[in-house]
C-alpha cells in the first residue's frame, strides 16, 4: 500500500467503488469494541499484562486501564538490553502520568549471565523470551487473583512464528508470545490486537494518548 506509487487510490477505487464497501471503522470506533470485547470477555476478573515499553504491549496496556481500570496489573521486566533511562521512562508514563499499576522487576544480572558468551540472534531470542516468561511466571504467582494474561500479539507473530490455524507456515522468527507459555499457567489469554498490523497498532496507540 504505502510502497505503491497511488497505492491509496487504487485500493479505496477497488474496496469502495468496485466492492460498494462502506468506510464506516474509525480508529475511535475499533478502540471501542475492543474495549467492549475486553469487558465482554474477562468479566470482573483481574488480568496480568507483561509491559515491555514497546508499541505492542504499551497499546495493550493503555486499551485495557481504559477497559477494566485498576483490574489490570503490569508487569515490567527491566532487562538492562533497554536504552539509556528507557525503564525509568516506561516507569513514568505508565504509573505516574496514566495511573496504570506497574510492577518492576530489575532482572540485568540474570540476562547479562543467560547472555554471555551466545552469538547465535535466534538462540538469543529463545533465551531472552524464555528467561522472561520464567520471570513473569515467578510474578504471576504472587498475584493470586489474576484469571487472565494479556498479551501485545499482533498478526505478523503469528505469521512469523508459524501459530497460524494452518499451522503449515515456516518459521521466521520465534515470539515469546506465541506459543511459548508453560503449560502451568493457568490463565485465559487476551490478544486484542492479534489480528492488526504494526501500522494498525500505532494508530490505535496514538489514538490512546500514546507518543508518537
Amino acid at each position: 500500500l504505502t510502497h505503491t506509487l497511488q497505492g491509496q487510490a487504487l485500493l479505496r477505487r477497488f474496496v469502495v467503488d468496485v466492492c460498494g464497501c462502506q468506510t464506516l471503522w474509525t480508529a475511535a470506533n475499533i478502540i471501542d469494541d475492543q474495549i467492549a470485547r475486553v469487558r465482554e470477555q474477562v468479566g470482573d476478573d483481574e488480568v496480568i499484562l507483561g509491559l515491555s515499553g514497546g508499541v505492542d504491549s504499551s497499546v495493550v496496556a493503555a486499551l485495557l486501564h481504559k477497559a477494566i481500570g485498576e483490574k489490570l496489573t503490569c508487569v515490567f521486566v527491566d532487562t538492562g538490553l533497554l536504552r539509556w533511562q528507557e525503564g525509568d521512562q516506561v516507569m513514568a508514563m505508565f504509573a505516574e502520568h496514566m495511573g496504570v499499576k506497574v510492577v518492576r522487576v530489575n532482572a540485568a544480572d540474570r540476562y547479562f549471565a543467560a547472555l554471555e558468551g551466545v552469538n547465535d540472534p535466534e538462540a538469543k531470542r529463545k533465551i531472552i523470551g524464555n528467561l522472561f516468561v520464567e520471570i513473569f511466571d515467578e510474578e504471576s504467582n504472587k498475584l493470586k487473583n489474576a484469571k487472565w494474561l494479556a498479551q501485545g500479539t499482533i498478526y505478523p507473530d503469528v505469521i512469523e512464528s508459524a501459530g497460524s490455524k494452518t499451522g503449515k507456515a515456516q518459521v521466521i522468527k520465534s515470539h515469546h508470545n506465541v506459543g511459548g507459555l508453560p503449560e502451568h499457567m493457568k490463565l485465559g489469554l487476551v490478544e486484542p490486537l492479534r489480528e492488526l498490523f504494526k501500522d494498525e497498532v500505532r494508530r490505535r496507540g496514538v489514538e490512546l494518548g500514546l507518543p508518537r
